[in-house]
């Protein structure tokens, strides 16, 4: 960042002073809090994170220098505002596949139906008629662990666990099963993805790059980007 770009004292401490405000509303919900879910705990927490990010981030700025405290958050930046004693859960599941290899999986599908006389592969029916037959027969986990038997290539996965304070009712949902989850009632979130994987080599080559840069030799800059 260019001095001329770089915030103004003014504008730092005016960032602390409403990070110290930020604090009093919190600390004044909490003590007035009328229960494990009130709404005026939750939007001052979150006035509060945002007032300290802004805060951190012109701190740096100005003066290179970062504030000693984080606020915590999941991955997904939602923070969970469910129940805090579940009496039921859902688990949603994303797994995403691509069809690189369309004759295997509709060979798969064709052992299956000569076998099954329950599984009809119907003429024609091309790779979609196959994908029924192939998870009417399998379970998806056991798809997904012999995905490339099927002609198939992973992509990106994710499992949601979801609270709720009741049981559904038989049948209540199937209209629309994934419509009615808040990211706020989900308790724990697992994903899945290549771009992991890419990010952690780019670290692992920006720490290489440093390395090389205190020994004094020329960075290597292969693969990689600035920002």
């Amino acid at each position: 960042m260019s001095d001329a770009a770089l915030p103004t004292v003014a504008e730092v401490r005016a960032a602390a002073e409403a990070v110290k405000a930020a604090l009093d509303r919190h600390l004044a919900a909490v003590e007035s809090r009328t229960g494990d879910e009130d709404p005026e705990v939750y939007a001052a927490f979150n006035e509060l994170a945002a007032a300290a990010e802004e805060y951190d981030e012109l701190l740096y700025d100005r003066y290179d220098e970062v504030t000693p405290f984080e606020i915590p958050t999941p991955d997904d930046g939602v923070p969970y505002t469910g129940p805090a004693d579940p009496t039921a859960f859902s688990v949603l599941i994303r797994r995403d596949y691509a069809v690189v290899e369309p004759p295997r999986l509709i060979a798969q599908a064709e052992r299956v139906a000569a076998h099954d006389r329950d599984a009809e592969l119907v003429e024609d029916g091309g790779t979609a008629g196959a994908l029924g037959v192939l998870f009417g027969e399998y379970e998806p986990d056991e798809i997904a662990s012999r995905y490339k038997e099927f002609g198939l290539e992973e992509g990106d996965s994710t499992l949601w666990i979801a609270a709720s304070e009741e049981v559904a009712e038989p049948g209540e949902w199937l209209d629309s099963p994934f419509a009615q989850t808040d990211p706020e009632d989900v308790l724990h979130r697992f994903d899945v993805s290549s771009v992991f994987d890419e990010e952690a080599e780019d670290a692992e080559e920006d720490e290489v790059e440093d390395e090389d840069e205190e020994e004094g030799d020329e960075p290597a800059r292969q693969g990689l980007t600035s920002a």
